[in-house]
């Protein structure tokens, strides 16, 4: 894929696009801000809006490269063939951003605390939590639930947040970078991946959203944590509202 545009304008949540090609409950638009989901987190919700109309965003599929805009209703009819405004759901998008970075620095304290433990399963939920699994065969569930105080430390230092891109040759200089035996690293068009740098913390291969400080996240309690066969530990996260 190449880069998303919800990437490298991540603050752009409102913008015009001509609407491109149609289905009976989709869109395609000629350019998108939205992010389609992937890794375990949900795609951006929204609207679009033109004169005399407004309809909400469901989802988003990616097709070739292409983001279809999906609706609730099963009605296109009334959207016209040409300029519309979209509009991202903010709250939608900061909550997932929240979670995402979250895992990320939740990933970062087992990585380094469990000899190397690779992540098998993340799922972000639209109620404000979510779930990731390790590989953690022999990994005492009290000293899991003993991260909860550094997680929320970490979160309240303000760490920046940055994205950077990895060649090929740079990616095997920088083990540790691939942390997931479920989701491959995000490909870029230019043979680069994706790499979200807690700065001081962690850096690893990523495609979602995330915050530009970890100050900016509510705090995280660890919620649940359960044995999933005989070598996966599921952490379950909720944001504190």
């Amino acid at each position: 894929m190449s880069r998303y545009l919800c990437h490298t304008q991540p603050d752009c949540l409102q913008f015009e696009a001509d609407v491109i090609a149609r289905r009976p409950n989709a869109v395609l638009l000629d350019r998108s801000f939205f992010y389609p989901g992937g890794g375990g987190q949900l795609a951006d919700r929204g609207t679009l809006q033109w004169n005399g109309g407004e309809i909400k965003i469901g989802r988003i599929e990616m097709e070739g490269g292409n983001a279809w805009h999906y609706f609730d209703e099963a009605e296109t009819a009334g959207i016209p063939a040409e300029k519309v405004i979209a509009k991202v759901d903010q709250d939608f998008r900061f909550m997932m951003s929240q979670l995402h970075t979250g895992l990320h620095i939740l990933n970062a304290l087992v990585y380094q605390r469990f000899e190397g433990s690779l992540v098998t399963g993340v799922q972000m939920a639209a109620d404000g939590t979510a779930r990731i699994d390790f590989d953690l065969p022999a990994a005492d569930n009290n000293e899991l639930r003993k991260l909860e105080p550094e997680l929320n430390t970490l979160i309240s230092d303000g760490l920046q947040v940055n994205a950077v891109y990895l060649d090929a040759a740079e990616l095997s200089r920088e083990p540790g970078v691939l942390r997931s035996r479920s989701v491959a690293p995000p490909s870029q068009d230019d043979g680069t991946t994706r790499i979200i740098e807690i700065v001081g913390l962690d850096r690893q291969a990523c495609g979602g959203t995330h915050l530009s400080k970890t100050s900016q996240s509510a705090p995280l309690r660890i919620l649940k944590i359960e044995n999933k066969g005989q070598h996966n530990r599921r952490i379950r996260i909720g944001l504190v509202r």
